[in-house]
């Protein structure tokens, strides 16, 4: 008589499968609200991130606030760590500054693809959301800010045309928006108005101008975000004197 190996497990009924697709997606909502928050400012680097608490002002169990915190770990945005569980991640100085650097190189050669293959309808979609940026960044919260700056480099990536450098951006992106996060509402406009001359530059389809201008956006950003930082610590200062 042949060995049998251990029983496999039932398959799930299709109600099953239902329930955990719907926790899945709420855990992805509230991943959503999480990274909002981060990245506005509202959860600071270091910060804890209880889940009681997330769980009770978001209005939902903790199995979707968990899966969240496992999907922004993922992300770089979220530390979790044995028995302390999860906070915001801390990004030193110096890793900041390299995040920064390839970055920008990157962003750059997106800029010069998005200007080579000038797909029209990535660019009327990038004008649109270049029409709500400059809106927002006159009369917009802090979290729609960032809402619509992602959009515009998602888009900007797409207009790229290129899988691999869209997918490896994507989760630079969100790591070193954790570095721009200072910024708030204090850079909008310069922000808006530099994203503005490189779709310019990609409409125009000039390469050069584009992979410049987009390079020298994220390097002026990161500039702007440690001065803010570097007032924020001696505002600190002054108050506890």
């Amino acid at each position: 008589m042949e060995p049998t190996g251990p029983a496999s497990p039932p398959p799930r009924t299709a109600r099953q499968s239902t329930r955990v697709g719907e926790r899945h997606s709420l855990g992805r909502l509230v991943a959503d609200q999480l990274r909002r928050a981060i990245l506005g400012g509202r959860h600071k680097p270091g910060e804890r991130l209880v889940e009681d608490r997330l769980s009770e002002e978001l209005g939902v169990s903790r199995i979707p606030v968990r899966e969240a915190l496992q999907f922004l770990a993922a992300e770089g945005l979220v530390e979790l760590q044995p028995r302390r569980g999860a906070s915001v991640a801390a990004i030193s100085t110096e890793v900041a500054r390299e995040m920064v650097e390839v970055r920008a190189l990157l962003e750059g050669l997106n800029a010069r693809l998005a200007a080579r293959r000038h797909e029209p309808d990535v660019v009327g979609a990038l004008r649109d959301c270049l029409r709500r940026g400059n809106a927002a960044a006159v009369a917009g919260t802090v979290e729609e800010l960032v809402d619509l700056n992602s959009e515009f480099h998602d888009l900007l990536a797409k207009a790229g045309r290129n899988t691999i450098l869209w997918d490896i951006m994507r989760s630079l992106r969100e790591r070193t928006s954790l570095v721009f996060a200072a910024n708030s509402k204090g850079r909008a406009k310069e922000d808006w108005q530099e994203h503005s001359g490189i779709l310019a530059a990609v409409i125009d389809g000039d390469e050069e101008l584009a992979s410049l201008l987009a390079t020298r956006h994220v390097f002026k950003a990161a500039e702007a975000a440690e001065a803010a930082l570097a007032g924020a610590a001696v505002r600190a200062d002054d108050d506890a004197g």
